[in-house]
Order: C-alpha cells, then structure tokens, then sequence
C-alpha cells in the first residue's frame, strides 16, 4: 500500500486540446506501469500506481497545455535515480513535453540533504558577505601545470574569490591531474597568505566513474576548497553523492557541459525548464552553485530564462538551501553594472577569457573586476 501521499510535475505538452489530453494521460502510464491501461483489473495499481491528471489548462502563450500530474511519492523509491526517472523518463524520448516545475512535499524532499555550504555557507567559507562572489576559470587548455598555477595566484592576488579549473582540463598530459591540483592548490594558498583573503581553487573532478572518488580525495588531501562537477557527464546522483560524501565535505560547483540538448530544445516544447534544471534539480543534486550561460553572452539564454533559474535557486524548496546562480559564457567586465542590475548580489559572476581582455596585467584586471563589483 502507498502513504496517499503524492507529488506533482507541471509539464508544458503540444497539441490542441485533444491531442494534448491524450499525451497527460499517455504520461501518467508511461512514467509508472508502462503496461496496457485498459488490461489493468479495477485495485491499487489502477488506483495508486499510475499517475493522476491533476489538472489541465491552455498555456497563456496558446502554444501548447499545462498540465499537472501527481505521482506516489512511493513511486521514486527514495532515490534521486528513480525520482528522475518517474519525472521524465521514457517521456524524455518523446516530443513535445516538457518539465515545467516539481512540486515535492517535505516527507520526500527530506530524503535528500541537499547542497551542504548553499550560499550562506559559501559566503561564510570564503568571507565575502555583502558583494557577489567573483568566479573565474583558468584558460587555455595547452597550458601546463606551472602556467596555470601562475594564473591561479595571480587570479587570487587580484581578489577573485572562487578560481576553478577550466571545465575541459581532466588528466591530459601537458597538465596532469594530481600534478595539476597540487601547484594550484599551493598558489592559492601562497596568494591568500600574502592578501590576507580566502581564495578558493576548484579543481575539475569529472572522470571515469572508476576515478571520480579517488580524484576528489587527493584534490581534498591537496587543500582545494571546492570541486566542480559537470552532472550531465557523470551524473546527477554523482554529482549528489559528493556533496554528501562527509569525508570530502567541499562545496560543489556544477558545470552544464553535455546538458545543452537538456534545456535548449524548450523553446521548441520538450525537455527541461531553465528553472526545473539549473535550479530545482541542480538544489536536489547537491550543488551550492550552478554555472550556466548568461544572456548577451556567446550561448542563447535570454534575459527571462537567466531569471527564471535565479528564482529556481532560491524559492522554497523545504529544507534546501539556496544556492548560488554563476552565469558565464561570454561575461566581459564591463557588462558588471548591468548584470548586477539584473542578479543583485546574491550571484557568483563567472569569468573566463573576458578577465585575459582587459590587458596582460591579469592582477590588475581582476582587482579591477573587484573594484567595479564593490563601487556598484
């Protein structure tokens, strides 16, 4: 038997009325029994298994429906995994639909522990309170590892609070992983020691399946303050294991490379919302911050989607906490007056070629970079 408890997906389908009834109700089967619902005899499958059609509304924009389906919360099994799963599983190889929004009771967000730092505690790791997080990335790859533990002393010299690996750096050869972390994690140190600051160094942490815990337990006994992650590529209950895995106990920082057929077909009605995923997801998933593409930048994030995953890192989600949005992609310094009229303070501004733009003088650049966040 179930509880009686149950949670909701708001989903956008295609189709007039008609045709958009006949996808909720093909959802509520193929995301539960996957079996022929005219073969069910009348009992608990029938009545508590399968997905119930909780409402049903034309979308203001008349491109499609929304529609609200309720599950058991039985039904994800107390998993990440399997609540994924039930949420889009086989109805992600279909078209038109597309996750709008989860509406999890706390019986069942209480299975999760969520991201360990959010954003109060990344501030309290870092010691910037009143200000956004400056974000940076050391470029290029080609570069070796002595190059980039320069960058990242010099990046920590000029006040930038988080410096991550670049999201393609991994265990090539001119840069070696354990190599790698070691002289990045010292210049950061070295650097604080001189300024006084909290710099952090993240190291990339995406690897084989096989490589991934032994990765993040040299870079924690090396002195990194964070490790990034990119989900799509290792996992999303990865990525959630490491946040709660309390022999590492670092902050996650999630990376969107490979999540890009995820979130850029809803323009076209399937997939996810900027919203569900960057936001709800990434939160349930473990991470205290989630980069993304910012709008006006070299990706195709408009100003409302940037928004809408802003409000998925910080509305309500039970016991959650919010989380740190860190739009990139693009960003160049003098954009800084605008973003912050859009994000606030509560964002982590993340850099990468556009702090090398300013000049040769990388210190100089990030001071000012600093300088321009603190005036405004």
């Amino acid at each position: 038997m179930t509880s009686g408890e149950r949670f909701s997906v708001i989903y956008h389908v295609t189709g007039n009325d008609k045709e958009a009834y006949a996808k909720a109700q093909d959802i509520c089967v193929e995301q539960t029994i996957e079996y022929p619902y005219e073969l069910l005899a009348p009992g608990f499958i029938k009545n508590e298994v399968v997905g119930r059609i909780e409402s049903f509304a034309p979308l203001k924009s008349n491109q499609g429906h929304r529609v609200v389906i309720n599950y058991a919360i039985e039904l994800a099994a107390n998993e990440l995994t399997q609540l994924l799963n039930v949420v889009f599983g086989n109805i992600s190889i279909k078209p038109g639909i597309l996750v709008d929004q989860l509406i999890l009771p706390d019986s069942l967000l209480n299975v999760f522990k969520g991201p360990r730092f959010g954003r109060e505690g990344l501030r309290q790791v870092l010691g910037v309170f009143d200000r956004p997080l400056l974000f940076a990335a050391i470029k290029p790859m080609g570069l070796n590892s002595v190059q980039l533990a320069d960058i990242v002393y010099r990046c920590a010299l000029g006040g930038i609070d988080i410096i991550k690996d670049d999201h393609g750096l991994s265990n090539q050869t001119f840069a070696p992983f354990e190599e790698r972390v070691t002289l990045c994690s010292e210049a950061v140190h070295r650097a604080n020691r001189e300024t006084g600051r909290n710099s952090i160094y993240v190291p990339n942490i995406t690897a084989p399946a096989n490589e991934i815990l032994s990765r993040s337990q040299f870079a924690k006994q090396a002195g990194v303050g964070g490790l990034l992650a990119s989900p799509a590529l290792i996992g999303l209950d990865t990525m959630r294991w490491l946040s709660d895995e309390d022999s590492l106990a670092l902050p996650i920082i999630s990376h969107p490379a490979f999540q890009g057929s995820y979130i850029t077909s809803a323009a076209h009605g399937f997939g996810f919302s900027h919203y569900a995923l960057y936001g709800q997801i990434s939160r349930l998933a473990g991470a205290d911050a989630v980069i993304y593409p910012n709008f006006g930048g070299r990706f195709s994030f408009s100003i409302d989607e940037c928004r809408a995953i802003v409000r998925g890192t910080e509305e309500v989600m039970g016991h959650l906490k919010s989380i740190f949005p860190s739009p990139g992609g693009g960003m160049t310094i003098e954009r800084i007056p605008e973003l912050l009229d859009v994000y606030g303070k509560d964002v982590a501004f993340l850099m990468g070629g556009g702090l090398f733009k300013q000049g040769p003088d990388l210190v100089k650049n990030c001071r000012y970079f600093l300088d321009l966040v603190e005036k405004v």
